[in-house]
C-alpha cells in the first residue's frame, strides 16, 4: 500500500482543538489506489502556517489564513513525511507525500 502523492490529495484529519486556539492534527484517514480506506495516527508534527501568501515545494499555493502541518506517519513499518494543508474558504483538508 502506497501514498506517495504528488498533486494534492484529500483526506479526513481528525485534530484537537486546544483552548488556546491552537490545532494539533492526530489522525489522517484516506482512501487508497484499491480503493480501501486506511487510518494513519500522526507520530509527529510541525505547525508551519502564517508564514504569508506562498507557493510550497509541493506546488500548492497557501496564504496566512491556511493551516500547514509537516508530519510524520508510520506506513508499513516506515517513517514517511507528509503535509498537510487545511483550507479555511473550501473547509477541506488535503495532503501532499
Amino acid at each position: 500500500m502506497g501514498i506517495d502523492c504528488k498533486a494534492p490529495q484529500k483526506v479526513d484529519v481528525i485534530c484537537q482543538h486546544s483552548v488556546d486556539g491552537t490545532v494539533i492534527p492526530l489522525r489522517i484517514r484516506l482512501t487508497d489506489e484499491d480503493g480501501q480506506r486506511q487510518v494513519f495516527n500522526i507520530k509527529e508534527y510541525m505547525d508551519i502556517s502564517h508564514k504569508g501568501s506562498y507557493t510550497t515545494a509541493d506546488g500548492v499555493f497557501v496564504t496566512d489564513n491556511n493551516l500547514i502541518f509537516e508530519c510524520k506517519i508510520l506506513v508499513i513499518n516506515m517513517i514517511k513525511k507528509i503535509t498537510l494543508y487545511y483550507s479555511p474558504f473550501n473547509q477541506s483538508w488535503t495532503m501532499t507525500g
